[in-house]
């Protein structure tokens, strides 16, 4: 009987960090992938497309300027886990998550100075330094740092985090302006900030399970 309810406590964990990894990903990837939509770094997609019209060197700059630049916010949200406590980490948390609802409403735009930074690096290279400077305090960004705080799984989150901007830019860099124009950004914006705000009340009300 031992033997069986050991079985069945390894099973019941197993499951749950099962569920836990999907989450992480999942949510992870949808929120930012909502929140890039009108993004300044989206709308410097569009901009390096129509300027480059390259566009696997572009995406490519994209993927790997938000591996590492996202992979740092995750790293810095893993340890900023291992320095608070968890009470203090709760109230960080589930504020921060209703900050960013709030600031996932506000309509971005980008600066002409951001897209000539480095004109002299070829498609790929100008893609890399400018995605990755646009990015850096980005709403996406700090959405990664309180993500990785969020879960136990920081790796699954960055994953997530970048799949969601490659959801959101790769088709900005194909079909360019056109395929902006198309979106309902205020309702797309609105459902992400309304998963960031739910975020933030669960984690305020100690709920451990976006899913139950």
């Amino acid at each position: 009987m031992r033997h069986f309810g050991r079985l069945g406590s390894q099973r019941r964990y197993i499951s749950d960090f099962a569920q836990s990894c999907m989450e992480a990903l999942f949510i992870s990837t949808g929120v930012v992938a909502l929140a890039e939509i009108g993004d300044k770094t989206q709308l410097l997609a569009f901009i390096l497309a129509a300027r480059f019209k390259k566009p696997l060197p572009i995406i490519a700059g994209i993927l790997c300027a938000t591996l590492v630049n996202h992979g740092l916010a995750g790293a810095l949200g893993a340890w900023i886990t291992s320095v608070v406590s968890p009470e203090v980490m709760r109230w960080v948390l589930g504020l921060s998550f209703i900050g960013m609802a709030a600031w996932t409403m506000i309509p971005d735009k980008i600066e002409e100075e951001e897209t000539q930074v480095a004109r002299q690096l070829g498609v790929f290279g100008a893609t890399l330094v400018t995605f990755f400077l646009a990015e850096m305090g980005d709403k996406t960004q700090i959405a990664t740092v309180a993500l990785a705080a969020h879960y136990v799984q920081p790796w699954l989150v960055v994953a997530g985090t970048t799949l969601g901007m490659l959801l959101a830019d790769v088709p900005a860099v194909f079909v360019g302006n056109k395929f902006a124009a198309k979106i309902p950004m205020q309702l797309v914006h609105s459902v992400a900030a309304g998963i960031f705000a739910l975020m933030g009340l669960l984690t305020l009300l100690k709920v451990e399970k976006l899913f139950l």
